[in-house]
């Protein structure tokens, strides 16, 4: 017999991350988002290959659901709006669909990488603070095990996404572009960037600025503001008090504990 969309809704899930990643509190979100019951399995850099191997990519956020394996933040909300019956993260009108979709897509591809490739050029050099939010909740023998590794795990996160001083500079601007994109968007005093409620376009862009912003209710592993470089503070202080700062923030606030 088939299984039908309630069946699907209650059966067990497990989200595999890395405590520090943005992308995987845009899955963690969106799953709490439509009230499906998961089991988040945290792993540091480098152990998460054995629990991604099946996986072509190997990335993090990988959701185990239902006897399916969705490897892909976007293919998780996907999978989760309608598991839960649809019209929850994305809208059902076509036109308004179209437009999450695209925003969804520049967010992952223009903003995500970015925040991620500055905040790691930040902290990388914290040899601490990194281990702080890459053990945060894993399973113990791995956190014992990271102080070794941790020398290993920076290289090759320099390498993966090409992290230097130059190539920080960069992201960093191309962070403010998509910023002041999102200010332009919500000129005229838009409460949402798509309709008039919460879709997954608000949530992937709040999600995918965290590394820039730090906010208190987002539930990925981040270090406090004050603990960061001054640098780096200075600069978070900066992209909070722009519009699209401020709508990210203002979603955490709102939207972060809120089931649909």
């Amino acid at each position: 017999m088939a299984r039908t969309v309630t069946d699907a809704a209650t059966a067990p899930a497990t989200l595999i991350t890395i405590p520090l990643s943005h992308y995987c509190e845009k899955a963690r979100w969106a799953l709490d988002r439509v009230a499906l019951p998961y089991r988040e399995e945290p792993h540091i850099p480098l152990l998460h290959r054995l629990a991604t191997r099946r996986d072509e990519r190997g990335t993090v956020p990988v959701l185990v659901h239902g006897g399916r394996r969705f490897a892909d933040s976007t293919d998780i909300l996907v999978h989760a709006d309608a598991v839960r019956g649809g019209g929850l993260l994305y809208p059902r009108e076509a036109a308004l669909r179209g437009e999450v979709e695209a925003l969804e897509e520049l967010f992952d591809t223009q903003l995500g990488p970015h925040t991620r490739r500055w905040g790691y050029a930040q902290v990388l050099p914290e040899a601490k603070l990194i281990r702080s939010v890459w053990s945060s909740g894993v399973p113990r023998f791995e956190a014992l095990l990271l102080p070794a590794i941790t020398p290993l795990a920076c290289r090759l996160v320099r390498m993966a996404y090409k992290v230097t001083p130059e190539s920080a500079q960069r992201s960093l601007e191309r962070v403010r572009g998509v910023f002041a994109q999102v200010d332009e968007r919500l000129r005229g005093g838009r409460r949402f960037l798509v309709g008039e409620r919460f879709t997954a376009a608000d949530l992937t862009f709040a999600a995918l600025a965290a590394p820039v912003l730090l906010p208190a209710e987002c539930r990925a592993a981040a270090p406090a503001l004050e603990a960061v470089p001054a640098a780096m503070r200075e600069e978070i202080l900066r992209l909070r008090d722009t519009d699209a700062g401020q709508f990210a923030l203002r979603l955490f606030a709102q939207e972060r504990g809120h089931a649909a």
